[in-house]
């Protein structure tokens, strides 16, 4: 089972910082061998929070929620990452729904835009978002936009 929490940046501890990024690293960094500007002054903005599930003491989600007109002209869900030890068995799943319903809670009725890597694109359909836009190259990776309508 997943514990959920939720924090601004101000209420993360030191430790949940580090685990933060470093799973951010691991998964998008490392993993995926994409040298890209993973710390880019948006984790601190006010309105921002961060989705963060744990497995005991061990960090094996994250999420970061933005409000409009940080990313997209729309609320937005970004940074979207499971520890590789934790895919499969519906995770990921469990993470967009907290992230949707969280999202909602801040921002109530508040369309939400994502720049999805495009191979996941299905992933959030199944979610309800749409294809927004066609596929682009974001830091060598192809991306598309997609967007779920309130």
């Amino acid at each position: 089972m997943i514990n959920w929490q939720i924090k601004r940046f101000s209420q993360l501890t030191t430790l949940q910082l580090y685990q933060m990024l470093k799973l951010r690293v691991d998964v998008f960094v490392v993993e995926q061998q994409c040298a890209y500007a993973e710390l880019d002054d948006k984790d601190h903005h006010q309105g921002v929070y961060h989705l963060l599930g744990y497995q005991g003491d061990v960090l094996v989600a994250c999420a970061r929620l933005l409000p409009q007109g940080l990313s997209y002209p729309s609320v937005s869900i970004g940074r979207v990452a499971i520890a590789e030890a934790h895919r499969g068995g519906g995770a990921g799943h469990q993470l967009l729904e907290e992230a949707l319903k969280v999202c909602e809670e801040r921002w109530p009725s508040e369309s939400i835009e994502i720049g999805a890597q495009h191979h996941l694109s299905a992933f959030y359909q199944r979610h309800g978002f749409k294809p927004s836009s066609t596929m682009y190259l974001e830091d060598g990776i192809e991306h598309i936009d997609m967007t779920l309508e309130k």
